[in-house]
């Protein structure tokens, strides 16, 4: 297995990061297989989506209305709110599999691979890469 570990700055807002262009990098030059793309962290998520066309916008609101920053948390260390934070990867789970075929992700016309991270007080993530090939 083939690992490696990017830096990503999302900044200090709910953000949706397209991981994409920097996956192709990573399987451009390998065979069939599989990439994990997984985030070791307890506030942060993977998910597949369209983005470009407001998906990206639309998901980031609606975590926002499902899991409003208030008082209701019990968990709150942090921001206010900050347990809403810990909840929501239980819904944008921490990791993906795509399969790789000739060294190109099998992603669907509009699927991009992005990290969601609803919490402005890390504003820097790591994603683990992982090609396992077949």
């Amino acid at each position: 297995m083939e690992t490696v570990v990017l830096r990503i700055d999302t900044g200090s807002r709910p953000s949706v990061t397209d991981l994409t262009e920097r996956l192709i990098q990573f399987v451009r030059d390998r065979s069939d297989g599989l990439l994990s793309v997984f985030v070791p962290h307890a506030t942060a998520g993977v998910a597949i989506l369209e983005t470009g066309a407001g998906s990206d916008t639309d998901l980031v609101q609606h975590l926002e209305r499902l899991f409003p920053r208030d008082d209701r948390w019990h968990h709150r260390h942090g921001s206010p709110g900050h347990g809403a934070d810990h909840v929501i990867p239980a819904f944008v789970g921490p990791s993906v599999t795509v399969p790789v075929v000739n060294g190109a992700m099998t992603l669907g016309t509009w699927q991009s691979v992005c990290l969601v991270d609803p919490n402005g007080d890390n504003p820097t993530r790591d994603v683990r890469l992982s090609f396992l090939p077949a």
